[in-house]
């Protein structure tokens, strides 16, 4: 019974939280659309983004101790996303103005920590969340300049959920805008290592809860 519960508890909650993770990451690449912001939105949502892959991708990981889960975990939400975001197309936006937060290469950062550690929990929660922390803005950012004429875009289609008075009339510097790649990076890199511990800690309570 125990080995069916736990088997069946696994599946449960990878489902639930790679879902979950992607809901509250949804939106997370309309930094165009935050035309006035859109520095400072992408700097606090490349924390969000990491919050949401670190935690999960390394409760996942811990749980099975298979390295290349994280990578597999990193592809569920891309996937996932990438069927949100395909609603957008069906309202008339173009192909390439739709962004798609890039999971799978800090995932795959994560994954190598693990293996390259020998399953070492604290090394993963260490060098795996510095280096999730410190990859995912460098490649979300990349993931963004190749967004064709954003500000053009950004005014052609404003975004419906917006109501009128807040969408863009005329652009401004956001505070962040000097460096938002650098701010993204720097604050992940130290607040990953609590993502990534607390996505171990997770770990720990399902295991504890499916004994007793």
């Amino acid at each position: 019974l125990m080995v069916w519960l736990r088997r069946c508890t696994h599946y449960l909650f990878i489902v639930v939280v790679a879902v979950n993770s992607t809901l509250l990451t949804i939106n997370a690449g309309d930094y165009i659309f935050y035309t006035d912001w859109a520095w400072t939105s992408f700097t606090v949502f490349s924390i969000s983004q990491t919050l949401m892959l670190a935690v999960g991708a390394t409760y996942y990981l811990t749980f099975t101790g298979v390295p290349g889960i994280a990578t597999y975990y990193g592809l569920i939400m891309t996937v996932y996303t990438w069927v949100a975001k395909g609603a957008w197309f069906a309202l008339g936006y173009p192909y390439d103005f739709i962004v798609t937060p890039i999971w799978l290469p800090s995932a795959m950062l994560l994954d190598l920590a693990y293996w390259a550690t020998k399953k070492n929990k604290h090394s993963l929660i260490l060098f795996g969340g510095v280096l999730v922390g410190m990859s995912l803005p460098l490649f979300n950012m990349v993931n963004l300049i190749t967004v064709a004429d954003p500000l053009e875009t950004a005014f052609k289609y404003p975004r419906p959920t917006l109501p009128p008075y807040m969408t863009p009339i005329e652009p401004q510097v956001g505070k962040f805008y000097n460096s938002p790649v650098a701010l993204g990076a720097g604050a992940g890199a130290v607040l990953s290592v609590t993502f990534t511990a607390l996505g171990c800690k997770l770990n720990t309570w399902t295991y504890r809860w499916m004994a007793a």
